[in-house]
């Protein structure tokens, strides 16, 4: 998470997620700043997982599928900090968090995870079949024509 100062006449700072790094070794949980100066402070916050969930398959397949695939970090205040809570690479499970009102980033998908979402998607994702048009007709049941 990165904080920046100076903000506007309504905000004197401004945080946003600005990235995520995987695999650190384990057991590391506090979080530990990481980048500083005068004028912006980034906060590094181990311990989020990045789970995929069958039900999220759709969500996946349309974020991958994007030309810039993303990962979604929902998060709030605790404080002065801001914290991330969340992250999925589900664009539906996203614009959700976003829809209901929570902050949340959208930072770059890191190159590497792409290959095990993918296969992920090609395991899960069934999309819903094309339904045939219906277009109503005289020759219906039930419709009656006047003259």
């Amino acid at each position: 998470m990165e904080r920046t100062t100076g903000g506007d006449r309504w905000a004197t700072e401004r945080w946003q997620a600005t990235g995520i790094l995987r695999d650190l070794p384990a057991g590391e949980t506090a979080q530990r700043a990481i980048y500083a100066d005068d004028r912006s402070e980034q906060i590094l916050f181990p311990g989020l997982a990045l789970r995929l969930e069958p039900r999220e398959a759709e969500g996946y397949y349309v974020n991958i599928t994007s030309t810039r695939p993303k990962v979604f970090v929902m998060w709030r205040m605790d404080g002065e900090i801001a914290r991330p809570e969340y992250v999925t690479a589900s664009y539906l499970e996203g614009v959700g968090w976003v829809d209901s009102g929570e902050n949340v980033d959208s930072v770059e998908l890191p190159e590497d995870l792409l290959p095990h979402i993918a296969e992920f998607v090609t395991a899960h994702y069934r999309p819903e079949p094309k339904k045939e048009p219906r277009y109503a007709s005289s020759k219906d049941k039930g419709v009656a024509s006047r003259r």
